[in-house]
């Protein structure tokens, strides 16, 4: 199960408005930073037929079979602190992260 928060999903609804189109996002893993492992996402326009398909506050979140075991409980929040903002990550299967919180290690 993957899940977002309200402002999450907001955020992603308000994005795919701006676009005019789009499914949802997908949400991966990519070998990246110094721990290993880093998220990745991009807009579905069309879903690939080996992803799984979430929903979450009427967002639809896509998952490559590869990245699945690793984000499998997955909750995803959009924070804004001063002038930075972006997404966070709550992964129950992380074991470790980078100093900066680029990368983790599952």
């Amino acid at each position: 199960m993957i899940e977002m928060t309200e402002r999450a999903a907001q955020h992603v609804r308000d994005f795919l408005d701006n676009r005019g189109k789009g499914e949802g996002i997908r949400v991966g893993i990519r070998t990246a930073g110094c721990s290993g492992l880093a998220y990745v996402l991009e807009f579905v326009d069309v879903p690939d037929d080996n992803d799984t398909r979430y929903e979450s506050r009427g967002v639809s979140i896509f998952i490559d079979p590869k990245s699945l075991v690793y984000l499998d409980g997955l909750l995803m929040d959009y924070e804004k602190e001063g002038l930075n903002e972006g997404f966070k990550f709550t992964n129950p299967n992380q074991k470790g992260e980078c100093g900066c919180g680029e990368s983790f290690t599952v």
